[in-house]
């Protein structure tokens, strides 16, 4: 996995956002394990850093609900039970459905078209392996198609319910090739949005939603 061993190299004022960013990755892929204990120190030692930004980088992490403070040990890394996975998937659907449906009727072509890059590089990035680019292109994907819609804060919500909701064993799923069919889905909604095909777009990232739903479900360490 690696994405706690290595030294950032950033500098100061940048280094608490960069351990934050490799810190949620390495959640999300399972290489911090949800119901354990890590401190600070610890972490520091693996990035080759200080303690210090490690640990505000962990107080961020724990204001986003990703981990909790354990007192005189470190972060707890929080669970998710099956049914908070269901609510935020739940929240996604009401929140996303009509949202790609109006951008679809709204939004200008050249807009749309601008994100077909992002949608490929995520489809690179899952048959490369490449877990980190897949993070940080699906992100960008997802958020910078509903900023289209105007509407800062419910890009701030899913934003939020992403994290939460983060991907267990995503490590397991890449070995499994299980990740390429759900890369993929991206450039047939953006396909469909070109289109104008709004009850498409709003039937593909229904499924999506669904078929990502699914892969949280499925146990990472087998």
């Amino acid at each position: 996995m690696g994405y706690l061993k290595r030294n950032l190299g950033m500098p100061r004022e940048r280094l608490r956002d960069q351990v934050a960013h490799a810190l949620r990755a390495a959640l999300i892929s399972g290489e911090l394990r949800p119901g354990q204990v890590y401190s600070a120190p610890g972490l520091a030692e693996d990035f080759g850093i200080s303690a210090t930004p490690v640990r505000e980088a962990m107080l961020d992490l724990a204001r986003e609900g990703l981990v909790e403070p354990v007192r005189n040990k470190g972060f707890r890394v929080t669970e998710v039970d099956e049914g908070d996975l269901d609510q935020y998937t739940e929240i996604r659907l009401l929140i996303e459905v009509p949202m790609i449906g109006r951008i679809t009727r709204g939004a200008a072509r050249e807009d749309l078209e601008a994100l077909r890059p992002v949608a490929e590089e995520i489809v690179r990035a899952a048959r490369d392996h490449d877990l980190i680019g897949y993070l940080d292109a699906d992100r960008q994907f997802h958020l910078s198609l509903l900023a289209l819609g105007g509407n800062a804060r419910l890009v701030e919500t899913v934003g939020d319910l992403r994290k939460r909701s983060r991907l267990y064993g995503l490590t397991g799923l890449d070995e499994r090739d299980q990740l390429v069919p759900s890369a993929e889905e991206h450039i047939e909604l953006l396909d469909l949005m070109l289109a104008g095909d709004a009850e498409g777009a709003e039937k593909c990232i229904t499924r999506h939603l669904g078929h990502v739903r699914s892969l949280w479900a499925e146990p990472g360490d087998e």
